[in-house]
This record gives C-alpha cells, sequence and structure tokens, in this order.
C-alpha cells in the first residue's frame, strides 16, 4: 500500500488527533492566561500599593500642615486646656483624626492637653503615632494618633474592599489594620505586596522601635484561581471520549462510503464512455440556467472545454453577441417550461467565431427522488443542412431573379422603342410649329421659350430613354467630365413643381468645393431624381412640416451626395434590403427604383448607402471617386 493510500485511510483518526492537539491547545491556553492575569494582577496590586502609600503620605503631609497653622495661631499666648480646646483647628484635627493635643514646655512638661472623642480615648492603649510642631518662643505640640484609624479614613474604600491594608514592623508583627485581624493577612496563599514606609511617621516612645522598619503591605482578598479545575478535567476527559466514539463511527462510514464510491465510479465512467460516444450534444440546466453539465459533443459544438461551461449562468459564452436580447427572452421562455416539444432552431457562436445553427429539444431533469431540478437539453447541429437549404434556396432565387431581369432588360427595350416613336413625333411637331411661326413673323418671346424649352426636354426624355436602354443591355455607362452641382440642380429643377404641390420645402446645400468627376451625367441625374421622389413619398404621411434636404461635399477621395427627409424613418431597415430587387415599402411600388440606382452607382465604382438619420427620418447618400485627371494641380508652396 503506498503512502497516498494509507494517508487515505487513516483520515479518520484525524478528529481525534485534532481534538487532542486542541484540548493540548486550550490547556496551553488556561496556564498562559492564568500567568498572564496573576501578572497582571501583580502590577495592579504594586500600582495600587503605591497609591495607597502616597494617599497616606498625603495625609500624614496634610496633617502636619495643619499642626503647624495651630502652632502659629497659638505662638505668643499663655498656654492653657481652655485656650487649646476652644481653637478651631484643634476641634478639627480631632473630628480628623487626632486623638489628643498636648501643649509642652521646652522640659518636655505638660502645660496643657486635649483628650480626643470616644474611640480615640479607647485606642489610648495601643499603639500610636504622633507629630509635632514647636510654638514660639519655647513650647511644642503633640498630636497623637492612630495608625489603624488613619488606615481605615486614609485608604479608598474600593481598595479596602479589593484588598486586606496592614502595616507591619520588621518582624512581621501588624502594627494596624483596616480589619479586626491581628494577623498578617499574607500569611495564606492570597497574593501580597510590601512597600516601605519612609518620612515622618514618628511613633509614640513606647511604639517607636516598632516603627523603625515599618511597611505598608496589601493582600489580594480574592486571588486569581490556580490551575484548572477539576470540572474542567472532567469535561476534558468526556469530549476526548465522545470523539474516539465519533472517529470510529467516522472509519466504519468512510468504509460504507468507499464501497459506495467504487460502485458509483464503475457506474459513471460506463455513463459518461456512453454520453461522450453519443453524437447528439446534451447539456443539463437547473431553473435558474446555470449550467449543471455538458457531453464531449456539446463541448466540441461550441469549441470551449467542459470546465468554462459547467457553473456559468445566462448570458452563456456561446450565444451570439448581436443577439443577446433575443437569446435572453427565449431562455426565460424556455426555463419557464414553455420550450416547444417538437423542439426550436437556435444559432449559437462557435469559440473560432463561426456561427453554429442547432435543433434544441428540452425535456424535464429529474433526481432520483422523483423531483424536478432543471432541464436536460438534446442538441442537434444542422449547420450543414441549413447550409445546403440556403444554397437550393439562393439558387432558385437567382434564377427567378435573373429570370425577372431579363423580363424587364426585354420590357425596357420594348418600352424605349415605343417612346422613342411618340418623342421623336414631340419633337417633330414641336419643330414644325417653331418653323410655321417664324415664317408667320411671330415674335411672341413666351411663346417661342416654351416651344423651345418643349424641344429640349423631349430631346433629353430620349437621351434618358436611351441611356435607360442601353444600361440595362449591359453597355457602360459614358464616363464624361461633368459639375455634379449641375447636374443636382439640374435634377430638383424637375422635381421642384411636384414638391410645390406636395408642400414640401426643398433645401439645397452644394458645396463649391466639389471639382468635377467623370460620370454619366443623365444616369446620375435618375439617381438623385429617384431618391428625392422616394423621400416625397416617405413624406406623404406627415400632416405638415415636410422638409427634404439635398447637400453635396468633398469627402476625402470622394464627392458625397446627401437626400435626407423628416419622414418615418427606415424602421432598423439596411440598404442591403431596400436595394433588393422587387422589395418595395410603397403599395404599388415596383421595387426596381433603388436597385437600379444601387447599379448605377456602382457601375460608377461608387457606393450607395442608407441609415436612419440623427434627427430623424432616411438619410440616403451615394459617393463618386474622383478623377485625378480632373483635379487640378495644387501650386508648389514657396520655398523661402
Amino acid at each position: 500500500m503506498n503512502p497516498r493510500e494509507l494517508l487515505r485511510r487513516s483520515l479518520w483518526l484525524a478528529p481525534l488527533g485534532l481534538s487532542l492537539v486542541f484540548v493540548l491547545g486550550v490547556l496551553g491556553w488556561v496556564r498562559a492566561n492564568e500567568a498572564d492575569e496573576q501578572e497582571e494582577q501583580r502590577q495592579t496590586m504594586i500600582s495600587d500599593a503605591l497609591s495607597v502609600e502616597a494617599q497616606l503620605r498625603d495625609r500624614i503631609d496634610d496633617e502636619q500642615l495643619h499642626l503647624r497653622q495651630l502652632a502659629a495661631a497659638l505662638a505668643g499666648q499663655a498656654p492653657s486646656t481652655a485656650a487649646l480646646a476652644a481653637h478651631p483647628e484643634v476641634n478639627s484635627g480631632l473630628r480628623r483624626l487626632w486623638q489628643s493635643v498636648t501643649w509642652l514646655d521646652a522640659r518636655n512638661r505638660v502645660l496643657a492637653e486635649v483628650p480626643g472623642d470616644a474611640e480615640a480615648a479607647r485606642s489610648d492603649d495601643g499603639l500610636s503615632l504622633h507629630l509635632t510642631a514647636r510654638v514660639q518662643p519655647d513650647g511644642v505640640l503633640v498630636v497623637r494618633y492612630a495608625p489603624a484609624l488613619m488606615l481605615k479614613r486614609g485608604v479608598p474604600w474600593w481598595l479596602a474592599r479589593k484588598y486586606d491594608v496592614q502595616l507591619v514592623d520588621s518582624a512581621d508583627q501588624v502594627i494596624a489594620s483596616t480589619t479586626e485581624s491581628s494577623m498578617r493577612a499574607a500569611l495564606g496563599s492570597r497574593p501580597s505586596y510590601r512597600v516601605a514606609l519612609t518620612g515622618p511617621l514618628r511613633a509614640s516612645p513606647l511604639a517607636q522601635a516598632a516603627l523603625t522598619d515599618a511597611a505598608l503591605e496589601l493582600t489580594l482578598r480574592e486571588p486569581v484561581a490556580n490551575g484548572v479545575r477539576p470540572l474542567a478535567w472532567v469535561l476534558m476527559a468526556g469530549f476526548l471520549l465522545l470523539i474516539a466514539v465519533a472517529s470510529a463511527l467516522i472509519r466504519r462510514q468512510m468504509r460504507q462510503v468507499e464501497r459506495a464510491e467504487a460502485a458509483g465510479r464503475t457506474e459513471a465512467a460506463w455513463r459518461r464512455a456512453m454520453e461522450d460516444s453519443a453524437l447528439v450534444a446534451l447539456r443539463a440546466r437547473g431553473f435558474d440556467g446555470r449550467l449543471l453539465y455538458v457531453n464531449r459533443t456539446f463541448c466540441d459544438m461550441v469549441g470551449l472545454p467542459a470546465e468554462a461551461l459547467v457553473g456559468q449562468l445566462p448570458p452563456m459564452p456561446y450565444w451570439p453577441s448581436d443577439a443577446l436580447a433575443e437569446m435572453a427572452e427565449r431562455n426565460r421562455r424556455n426555463l419557464a417550461g414553455l420550450a416547444p416539444r417538437e423542439g426550436y432552431e437556435a444559432r449559437w457562436r462557435h469559440s473560432s467565431g463561426r456561427l453554429v445553427d442547432v435543433m434544441v429539444f428540452e425535456a424535464p431533469l429529474v433526481d432520483a427522488g422523483g423531483r424536478q431540478i432543471g432541464w436536460m437539453g438534446s442538441i442537434l447541429d444542422i449547420t450543414e443542412r441549413r447550409r445546403l437549404e440556403e444554397r437550393e434556396r439562393r439558387q432558385v432565387e437567382t434564377l427567378a431573379h435573373n429570370a425577372r431581369l431579363t423580363m424587364l432588360g426585354e420590357v425596357a427595350s420594348t418600352l424605349a422603342h415605343e417612346l422613342n416613336q411618340p418623342l421623336t413625333a414631340i419633337a417633330s411637331y414641336n419643330a414644325g410649329i417653331s418653323n410655321s411661326l417664324a415664317t408667320l413673323g411671330v415674335r411672341d418671346e413666351p411663346v417661342l421659350g416654351a416651344l423651345k424649352r418643349l424641344g429640349q426636354q423631349a430631346e433629353h426624355a430620349g437621351r434618358i430613354v436611351a441611356r435607360i436602354r442601353e444600361f440595362l443591355t449591359r453597355r457602360e455607362p459614358r464616363h464624361e467630365a461633368c459639375d455634379l452641382n449641375e447636374v443636382i440642380a439640374a435634377a430638383v429643377d424637375l422635381l421642384r413643381r411636384e414638391l410645390q404641390r406636395r408642400e414640401i420645402a426643398l433645401d439645397l446645400a452644394l458645396s463649391p468645393q466639389a471639382p468635377p468627376v467623370l460620370a454619366d451625367a443623365v444616369l446620375i441625374e435618375q439617381v438623385v431624381i429617384n431618391l428625392v421622389r422616394n423621400a416625397a413619398d416617405a413624406l406623404a404621411a406627415r400632416p405638415s412640416g415636410r422638409h427634404i434636404a439635398v447637400s453635396s461635399r468633398l469627402a476625402g477621395e470622394f464627392v458625397r451626395i446627401d437626400v435626407q427627409d423628416n419622414g418615418p424613418g427606415l424602421a432598423g431597415r439596411r440598404v442591403e434590403q431596400l436595394c433588393a430587387p422587387f422589395y418595395s415599402t410603397k403599395a404599388d411600388g415596383m421595387g426596381m427604383g433603388l436597385a437600379i440606382c444601387r447599379s448605377i452607382v456602382e457601375a460608377h465604382q461608387g457606393v450607395l448607402d442608407a441609415c436612419d438619420a440623427a434627427a430623424g427620418g432616411a438619410l440616403f447618400s451615394f459617393s463618386l471617386p474622383l478623377s485625378r485627371d480632373l483635379i487640378p494641380d495644387q501650386p508648389e508652396p514657396a520655398h523661402g
């Protein structure tokens, strides 16, 4: 058995081992925490001891100051008990801390003495300390006070509740205490701290020796408990026992799981082999559209690995970017259970960028408990079938289109032949009338001008019919130098009366910078007429404010002519659809106008385009290339 397999089979011991590590870590943490708490407790005790010592020192200094003020007030007075007892400073001191006030002479004889209250009198036989102050000229004031009373009144109450505060001597005997006990509080296991007292703690002769090395000692009343309590040991032992039982159960469960996994792997391998060998792409999705499973055929169909697909939420990476809204709406309907039972066609995008036509069949995805957990899809690649169908359709359309064009050429040829005769007759009659009027000596200028204009229009119509006939019979246009601005102006003049009748405002903006081009003026004029007339027809439904703008401008190596209206626009239709033969948006249209215009423009090596105008309406434009032979040479810049 290799080490990895051995490690895997020993995983059931992991909870027990981790539990032991956890228990040891808890014990270590408890010990460290206790040490930290004890150190923190000690630092706090030291701080509190120093604080109490300072407070007692301040209290003694304050009492010494009061005694000096009393001595200064009694200076020069005759010593008497009545005077001493009547002094306010004496009464105040007796209420605070003093047990008695004694006035001595230079030989230490008592001149006057005032005893304290009953409590001071009772403690008069115990240990007491004293303060002295000299009274001018040769007297001394002595104040006795009890150290126990000083501790009780000088130690803050919160420290007295937390510590046993005692004054001890060098022999560890208790001099004074905040408690009634005369034994040292620090004799037990409770933590304590001692700080030496220095300074004016003068004692009476009876206690002077005891206070030679007096110290202040603080003993903690409720120390932090040391060690782990027995209950904690019982809990940890029980915890380890439960973990051991649980580990045994886990080992048993792991063996059962291993047997089930082995059987599952065998079954999954068979199922995977069958699914990957299927020629139908399979996918499983949840109710939220998330991909749960894909087979190899599906991955090959979209060009992405299973790792990049499983777990994906809509939009899917194989959806075409230009149809995301449509795909999202269809996906929403399918997830709601509205997918057609007979399947539906869709177009996906391979990771290489090519489009894939598919047929999708959706069915409920049911788990082992019989509950539906999503949708199972079977997908067929019908790209090749669609390609063959499209090629067949195009062949049929091409044959029909060629037949229509052949018929149209025949009709146009016949129509041109038939129109030539009446146009020739009109020209002949016009010439005859003009000659007759000249013979009769008629000099009516309006009539003669109208007849001359009639002859010109008849000749122009004949040229138009001839050029269209030549164009439809596959002859090349006659490329001649022409001014596009003049061609546009002539085309607009022919339509001006019609536009006025329709109440359409025409705005002509021709760029004077546009140079001449090589083009067939008659055919280009027909393109402009057709575009302007189509714009006028598009404005028929507009009640008022009809407007058409025709402009020309130089665009690089091209001259561009724009025809823009403020009609309803193109409704998203593209120029390829609009220029398709026999396609028309008008009820009485033949669908050949824009197709002929596009053919004329492309025969001049130009481009015809159409789009929705930014301000509303439609914008048709065509561009014709400039001829370098007609562009005047630019003078070279002078070199200075």
